[in-house]
């Protein structure tokens, strides 16, 4: 004869419904059908440090940066593309910005 002993749990009358699902399922699904959906947590700052930069306009949209703390992460996006879109102005200004004019070429010295 054999005497070998099952240590799964049998259902007693009146078991819950999470010890009914562990002794038809096994362990990990009686968890998923015990445990509540998961709650997405709400939106936290990163904590991620802006150092200023010493230019009034680059400053003003680091600081801009720090909008997405307070949103959720589909609200990202619009933050993210309007600091890259005044990053951009920012440096197409410095390129458009008048200086001294370039020294001349050789080539314009063909006598």
């Amino acid at each position: 004869m054999n005497h070998e002993v099952d240590d799964a749990p049998r259902p007693e009358s009146g078991a819950s419904g999470a010890h009914t699902a562990h002794a038809r399922y096994g362990d990990d699904d009686a968890a998923a059908v015990a445990a509540p959906a998961a709650v997405p947590a709400g939106p936290a700052p990163l904590g991620v440090e802006r150092t200023p930069t010493g230019h009034e306009g680059v400053d003003a949209l680091l600081e801009r940066l720090g909008d997405a703390d307070h949103l959720a992460a589909d609200g990202h996006i619009e933050v993210y593309e309007d600091v890259h879109r005044g990053l951009r102005e920012a440096l197409t200004a410095l390129d458009a910005r008048p200086g001294p004019p370039a020294p001349p070429s050789s080539y314009d010295n063909r006598s």
